[in-house]
């Protein structure tokens, strides 16, 4: 039996993804590929000013790669490969939660005709009321992996800073470039691989803060966690 005009238009009045009046990436937090994280150019700190008249140093003048120390860089690769994973589980955990919704409005649909119109009223306004709480979640869930990642690089920021500095005194180099901006150089300016070990060195792992609790887990992927552990007898 077909719905009548108004209940069909009652349904599109609540969103379902895909389906509603809403657009979808209202409800979705950004789906990015996993990629490494951007990260700043290290930057020295200033040094101070010189007193007047006095003309400054000569220079001498070191080159650094920030992309190829990334690339060699322990800590940083196990910041981006942690993050890639939460970003995918996210992802997951988001696509079982809207294919649940899509199920649970087909079966509302299916038990339209038969449903008195306050029970149907109240299983919409349910399942509106699941979907609102399950877009927060998702919303803290992907905020906390953001800020999670740039605590993280905020700490190899520091360290690759003071690294750089650490590398050039030990040259006596007191104008460090980055190596893109240079169109030819010597060897010996290349201060590159240097950093590289004297970074994977000092700092091999950070401490990345954890994922949001269980708690935070809307209903469709606490089900599906719970699916994959052995059912207790009852008796």
């Amino acid at each position: 039996m077909a719905p009548s005009a108004s209940a069909q238009q009652q349904q599109q009045e609540w969103f379902i993804p895909g389906q509603g009046q809403q657009r979808p990436a209202q409800a979705q937090p950004q789906q990015r590929p996993a990629q490494a994280p951007q990260q700043r150019p290290a930057q020295a700190q200033r040094p101070p000013a010189l007193p007047p008249g006095q003309p400054p140093p000569a220079a001498v003048i070191g080159l650094v790669d920030v992309q190829e120390i990334q690339r060699q860089a322990v800590a940083f690769n196990q910041v981006r490969d942690e993050i890639g994973r939460r970003q995918q589980k996210l992802h997951e955990d988001l696509q079982r939660e809207q294919t649940s919704w899509r199920e649970a409005q087909q079966q509302l649909a299916n038990e339209r005709a038969s449903l008195p119109a306050d029970q149907l009223r109240q299983r919409e306004r349910d399942l509106q009321d699941r979907i609102t709480e399950s877009q927060r979640i998702f919303r803290e869930r992907n905020r906390a992996i953001e800020q999670a990642a740039q605590q993280a690089l905020l700490e190899i920021e520091r360290t690759m800073g003071q690294v750089i500095q650490q590398v050039a005194a030990s040259r006596n180099v007191n104008l460090v470039l980055r190596r893109e901006l240079v169109i030819f150089n010597d060897a010996p300016f290349d201060l590159t691989d240097e950093v590289v070990r004297v970074f994977n060195t000092t700092l091999r792992s950070v401490t990345i803060p954890p994922e949001p609790s269980a708690e935070a887990t809307p209903p469709a992927a606490q089900r599906s966690g719970q699916s994959q552990q052995p059912q207790q007898q009852r008796r």
